[in-house]
């Protein structure tokens, strides 16, 4: 499998720049600025982007309350979210949906969901459209290993084989939903295999390997591009945070994350594959890491400038008009 020079740059450059967006929230939650509740992608991030790489902008993703990787993977504007975080006017939501419903339709992002699988039959809805209209176009529904346990992620799975949708389920394992082991909670211990039920094919991939992740991701598109139906995968890989800002983690062991943080980082294994390969240069990706040092600071400092909501506000953006 070749990748372009470009769009390695690009890869390394999303992946950068989610957990630099992801790290700075950490640290600024602490402050009781940000409103609501967050929760952060951090050591995910070549899931999103291995699969959204694959994605153009006729294309959608359903996301998950764990949304802000997805959506700085699928493109929307890191100054504008980080608004929307902060509650601000000037967020993608307008400052009223704060971290779990970040969305931004023009981008194929059709929105963080606080529903825990949701997004599933919002990718459905988009698949079919896609397909009634013969647009080309695919729909990706990221979800957690708690939501594949949910009613909704099923019945979507079984609606998008009966139906032979262009829908990849994305099942990001990260090995807790919220406090509890997903190799204890998933009955049969296999999900390809339960995916493979409703005749959906599938595989297992480690999602700390971006390159991984592209190869599959890129396979699984073609293949519903070309009207074969939905897919399925399996990312497995680890959260440096807890399920929330606040969470203690008492029930991961002592010093796992900092292991974790040490030999499970995806952005080390990509920046020592392609400079040890000679595919980029690490000066190449040294001058990435301070050109999106510097876009976090931009957006925190706009963000924390920028007014709220007014109370005018309130009742507008209730009722969509057809």
């Amino acid at each position: 499998m070749q990748i372009s020079r470009d769009d390695l740059l690009t890869s390394y450059r999303k992946m950068c720049t989610i957990r630099a967006f992801e790290e700075r929230i950490h640290k600024e939650f602490a402050t009781g600025q940000i409103p609501g509740f967050v929760h952060l992608y951090a050591g995910e991030e070549a899931s999103a982007v291995g699969v959204c790489m694959q994605l153009n902008g006729i294309d959608y993703i359903g996301s998950t309350h764990r949304g802000h990787g997805h959506s700085i993977a699928k493109g929307c504007d890191p100054l504008a979210m980080m608004q929307e975080i902060y509650g601000r006017r000037g967020g993608l939501g307008k400052g009223k949906g704060g971290s779990m419903h970040i969305a931004d339709i023009s981008k194929g992002m059709l929105g963080a969901n606080g529903i825990v699988g949701g997004g599933p039959p919002l990718a459905c809805g988009a698949a079919l459209s896609a397909k009634v209209r013969q647009t080309g176009g695919v729909a990706v529904a990221f979800f957690g290993d708690g939501a594949f346990n949910q009613g909704t992620t099923l019945e979507s799975m079984n609606f998008a084989s009966v139906y032979k949708l262009p829908v990849y389920f994305v099942l990001e394992d990260n090995g807790y939903a919220e406090s509890t082991a997903s190799s204890w909670s998933i009955g049969g211990h296999h999900p390809v295999r339960r995916a493979e039920g409703f005749g959906i094919p599938g595989e297992r991939i480690d999602g700390h390997d971006f390159f991984a992740v592209y190869r599959a991701a890129k396979g699984a598109v073609e293949r519903m591009r070309a009207g074969e139906g939905p897919q399925f995968i399996h990312i497995e890989f680890t959260r440096y945070y807890g399920h929330f800002e606040g969470d203690a983690m008492t029930y991961r062991p002592p010093g796992e994350v900092q292991e974790e943080r040490k030999y499970l980082d995806c952005l080390k294994f990509f920046r020592g594959r392609v400079a040890s390969s000679g595919l980029l240069e690490t000066s190449e990706l040294d001058a990435i890491d301070q050109d999106v040092a510097k876009l976090i600071d931009q957006a925190v400092a706009e963000a924390r400038a920028a007014p709220p909501p007014a109370a005018e506000d309130l009742t507008t953006d209730v009722y969509s008009a057809y």
